[in-house]
């Protein structure tokens, strides 16, 4: 089960990625969540954008992103989920990060 806070940050992730989808004029499901390090996320945000990005306790990381593409797919029948995510191997990963990868800049 989810607890309320990790609740709460997921509607409010949502909520700023619906709205950044709708502001840039494409649809939510175009959105690819990455759990990644500090490196990752700047390579991320210098190739995309726009991108959206929350630093995350990484014992809250593997939940809150697994609630997010939920939500995201509850939303969209065809959303494909990002196999990056799965891989979560050694590495310490820090940040959640949304970027489009059709939004090249």
């Amino acid at each position: 089960m989810i607890n309320q806070a990790v609740e709460k940050q997921v509607r409010s992730i949502v909520y700023d990625l619906n709205n950044c989808a709708n502001e840039y004029g494409f649809k939510t499901e175009g959105w690819r969540l990455k759990a990644v390090t500090t490196t990752e996320k700047a390579e991320l945000e210098k190739k995309y954008y726009p991108t959206i990005s929350l630093k995350v306790v990484p014992e809250a990381l593997t939940e809150l992103l697994r609630a997010v593409n939920e939500k995201l797919v509850k939303s969209s029948s065809d959303y494909e989920k990002d196999r990056d995510t799965e891989d979560k191997g050694n590495r310490n990963f820090e940040y959640l990060v949304a970027f489009n990868p059709e939004r090249v800049r």
